[in-house]
């Protein structure tokens, strides 16, 4: 294969990617990465003013991308989205459904109200814009879905009872959405990070107990960076990836392989 087919195969020239959950540290990587790629992106996330940091970056490195703000937990929220980017961008190629939230409490804890947000949060939001990205996707001949779940996908943690819920109830809807979409030429696979360094990490790996336990558990011996999980993204939302669909990726640093002992 020549040099420049194979680049090719991961170029995202002219696609359009929608990536949620953009206001955060894993979400703003993975869409300055598929600008880097090639994509035009439409950033979506809860903080408008973290969303135009991002939307500067990418822009200072010679990308495009837009700003959409939104609340996904909000009922009417991702169909209201999927409009939105439709009718500003011209068309949708590549969803990233990376928005979520998670709430640390022991199951004896938690509430139906905690229950029921990070259900809207991680797994509705997820299901209905996709379903709303759907006629989008189909009109431009098929498409991509990235699905970002957790390694709690594989292992139970304790006191993230509701957020693992939802990581594994992604897992398994991709693959459902792959076997009904894939007649759209639609392919949807699941990216699930280890433990990864961000704002929201801080104080975990700032409990030297916990961060013990982590590297201890992690082969390669170090903490995940949100660039860590960008090539994969790339993979997944490119050519490159036409015939593989259906499939729960980890990007753990080796976690969920098995530990030294």
């Amino acid at each position: 294969m020549q040099t420049s087919r194979l680049l090719e195969l991961f170029s995202l020239e002219g696609k359009v990617a929608l990536v949620t959950g953009a206001s955060g540290d894993i979400g703003r990587a993975l869409a300055q990465g598929l600008a880097a790629a090639g994509a035009t992106v439409a950033l979506s996330g809860r903080s408008p003013e973290k969303l135009e940091r991002t939307r500067a970056a990418i822009a200072d490195a010679g990308g495009t991308a837009a700003v959409f703000p939104a609340d996904l937990s909000e009922p009417e929220a991702p169909a209201a989205l999927a409009e939105r980017v439709a009718q500003q961008m011209g068309r949708i190629d590549v969803l990233v459904n990376c928005a979520g939230m998670n709430r640390r409490q022991p199951i004896a804890e938690v509430t139906a109200a905690n229950y029921a947000a990070i259900m809207d949060a991680n797994l509705r939001s997820a299901y209905f814009l996709s379903q709303a990205a759907l006629p989008h996707l189909i009109a431009q001949g098929g498409g991509k879905i990235i699905n970002i779940g957790s390694l709690t996908v594989a292992v139970g943690l304790a006191d993230v009872s509701v957020y693992g819920m939802t990581k594994s109830a992604l897992a398994q809807l991709t693959k459902t959405m792959a076997v009904e979409w894939a007649q759209h030429n639609i392919q949807v696979n699941c990216l699930c990070p280890g433990f990864i360094a961000t704002e929201l990490t801080v104080p975990l790996f700032a409990n030297q107990r916990r961060r013990a336990w982590i590297l201890e558990r992690t082969p390669l011996g170090r903490p995940g960076t949100p660039d860590d999980l960008v090539g994969m993204a790339i993979f997944l939302a490119s050519r490159a990836s036409d015939f593989m669909t259906g499939q729960t990726v980890f990007v753990d640093g080796g976690f969920t392989a098995g530990s030294m002992w």
